[in-house]
């Protein structure tokens, strides 16, 4: 039975790897930061087994500004592969906290390879990067040859994640690989995020709670994957023969507008009636585009995005009426046209 460590096992991706993992008959750990409150609502559903097999998930507080905690934990659970997914991942935040944000995803980067450099055991090791790497873009699309320049403290810090991924892999031998993934939602995605304000907006005015949606700029437009598919092209890097880097991505770009629009065609609303423009959600310095080339994964790790942009909207909208109490099927438009607005950019 192979052994992983995912730390951030609680937020979207690590509850997805989780999952992914378990399936394969992988012993899980999970690093967890020690709360007041509960944070697990992501993985809870991991520990019941519905065919009553023994479940094999255990977390460890920790924390990646900690390093007593990692060498502790990664001594104890002697992990064959590692998956660093733990970070201050909201890029707005990193503004208002940008100490914070370069300690647990940059340094916490480093504190945990420097721990892996002293195992006595093989350890393959995956680190969480990216496309907000690129920043002010020198070309489109991005692929794993695009040089950085970062527009956030979120993304400088990732870099120096990167690099000290490189360096250790380079000066070790260390078996670590890069993920450079572009943006990739859910229902699982933290609310906070522009995709999920929109689609847990939608629901609460279907449910009649609320009129309004309040976001920033429509403009920017991303390269939006599902992100079960793209915890999967993780687990494939850390079995391939050789360590490297991958740029993991749909090769398609849409706006948030264009976004917007969508989720609320799938309910049959004119979202110019409910979305509202507010300044405070602006970031002092914007990334306007960003598109993935994957073609490297899909040479080398056989991975593709499968979900299509209209199809990822649907999954999302659907699932957050639901939560909101509602029944989808009552809502839900059964096709929304893909008009000049809906198109690939």
């Amino acid at each position: 039975m192979r052994r992983a460590l995912i730390t951030g096992i609680t937020g979207q991706d690590g509850s997805y790897l989780a999952e992914l993992l378990l399936a394969k008959g992988y012993e899980v750990h999970g690093l967890i930061r020690r709360s007041s409150s509960f944070s697990t609502g992501r993985i809870d559903h991991l520990y019941r087994d519905p065919h009553g097999r023994d479940v094999r998930l255990f977390l460890h507080y920790g924390d990646l500004s900690d390093s007593s905690s990692l060498i502790s934990t990664v001594n104890s659970v002697k992990p064959d592969e590692i998956y660093n997914l733990g970070a201050q991942s909201h890029v707005m935040v990193s503004f208002e906290m940008p100490e914070f944000t370069a300690d647990t995803s940059g340094m916490g980067t480093l504190r945990l390879l420097e721990a892996l450099s002293h195992a006595d055991w093989p350890v393959r090791f995956y680190q969480a990067g990216s496309s907000e790497m690129y920043g002010k873009v020198a070309e489109s699309p991005q692929s794993e040859r695009t040089p950085f320049h970062p527009r956030s403290p979120y993304a400088v810090s990732k870099i120096f994640a990167h690099w000290m991924t490189v360096h250790y892999r380079e000066a070790y031998g260390l078996f670590a690989a890069n993920g450079i993934l572009f943006n990739h939602e859910s229902p699982r995605r933290g609310a906070t995020f522009v995709t999920r304000k929109v689609t847990r907006g939608i629901a609460s005015i279907v449910a009649g709670n609320e009129d309004k949606v309040y976001l920033g700029n429509l403009d920017a437009r991303r390269d939006w994957g599902y992100a079960p598919e793209y915890v999967d092209a993780m687990w494939r890097m850390l079995q391939a023969d050789e360590p490297g880097d991958f740029v993991i991505a749909t090769g398609e770009m849409h706006s948030v507008r264009e976004f917007v629009q969508t989720a609320f065609a799938q309910v049959g609303l004119d979202w110019t009636a409910h979305v509202e423009i507010d300044a405070r959600y602006f970031r002092p310095t914007e990334v306007d585009a960003l598109c993935g080339d994957a073609s490297k994964a899909t040479a080398e790790l056989g991975w593709r995005a499968t979900t299509r942009f209209e199809e990822l909207v649907r999954i999302m909208v659907e699932a957050d009426l639901a939560d909101a109490g509602l029944d989808p099927a009552a809502h839900l438009v059964d096709r929304v046209p893909a008009g000049p607005g809906l198109a690939a950019s």
